[in-house]
């Protein structure tokens, strides 16, 4: 029997007074799988969240955390929450403060005080449990809300923009946590406005724009198969222009530089053959690979607020 899906929303939809924030947004996240929800502000991904941490309730629409109907408290158990904007009680030691979310967790007492060093180890925190929280780093904050967000060993976690205060090191060492809790079997919905940390720590994306989800898929079919071949010739007439249609769209003319739009199979081999076979002098053939700001852009382009 297939694993029970960690997330799974169904036809969502969510209206606040005359502004409907979701318009049937289905999304489906399975265990140990990390996808990425991106979308400009505004698109419904913040709507979404809430609506899965039991903040906010769907106006209509299914939405489920491993079967469980996210309106039972009982789905809320297994999921560990990283909000974007958070703030801790600064008078609280970091590790006061894990005791405080454990005991929240429903965790047992020595439970959470076996597993308060491990977490703070895990995020870069180790030996600065002792200290107040006033006298953190923004970063050091930030690595507190990641580990207040895995104490209890969830099953799914939900990190909105996890890596927006810190710095190179900090990034790396967020995308290793990710990419552990992904071998242990956990899920991760991660928001992030990072795109390139995006393509290095997901399975597949999942792109909303007013409160529906455009476009998801695996990464490498999202920026696969729509490359670009740049070609230069001597000269651009009628029949260059016949040809190069006969192996994509010609989506620009610059001069003596084609834009051609290919897809499926690389066909800059044999395109380059036909070329010279018509009696062009081929200059350059670069095929050049879309990334995923290039898809998130040309789904989105002019709709963020």
């Amino acid at each position: 029997m297939p694993a029970e899906l960690a997330v799974r929303t169904v036809d969502l939809r969510k209206v606040y007074g005359r502004h409907v924030a979701l318009h049937g947004l289905s999304l489906e996240v399975r265990p140990g799988e990390v996808v990425g929800l991106l979308g400009p502000n505004g698109a419904g991904k913040t709507t979404t969240v809430k609506i899965l941490t039991g903040l906010v309730r769907a106006t209509a629409g299914e939405a489920t955390l491993f079967g469980v109907p996210v309106t039972d408290p009982a789905a809320r158990r297994r999921i560990g929450y990283l909000p974007e904007h958070f703030r801790f009680p600064d008078w609280l030691t970091g590790g006061e403060l894990l005791a405080v979310h454990g005991r929240l967790a429903g965790m047992a007492p020595a439970a959470a005080r076996g597993r308060i060093p491990e977490v703070l180890d895990l995020v870069g925190l180790s030996g600065r449990g002792g200290e107040r929280i006033r006298g953190y780093s923004k970063g050091m904050t930030q690595r507190l809300g990641i580990g207040q967000a895995l104490l209890h060993r969830p099953d799914l976690v939900l990190l909105d923009e996890p890596t927006s205060a810190l710095d190179p090191i900090g990034r790396r060492e967020v995308r290793d946590v990710i990419r552990a809790l992904r071998a242990g079997g956990v899920a991760v919905l991660l928001n992030s406005h990072l795109l390139s940390e995006v393509e290095m720590v997901c399975d597949r994306v999942a792109i909303v724009d007013r409160g529906r989800v455009v476009r998801s898929g695996r990464l490498d079919e999202l920026v696969g198969g729509g490359a670009e071949i740049r070609v230069r010739l001597d000269r651009v007439d009628g029949r260059a222009l016949e040809l190069l249609a006969g192996f994509g769209d010609v989506v620009a003319v610059e001069e003596e530089t084609v834009v051609l739009a290919a897809e499926g199979v690389d066909p800059a081999p044999e395109l380059a053959a036909a070329l010279v076979r018509a009696g062009y002098d081929l200059h350059a053939l670069v095929p050049v690979q879309q990334s995923l700001e290039d898809v998130f852009v040309g789904l989105v382009h002019g709709s963020a607020g």
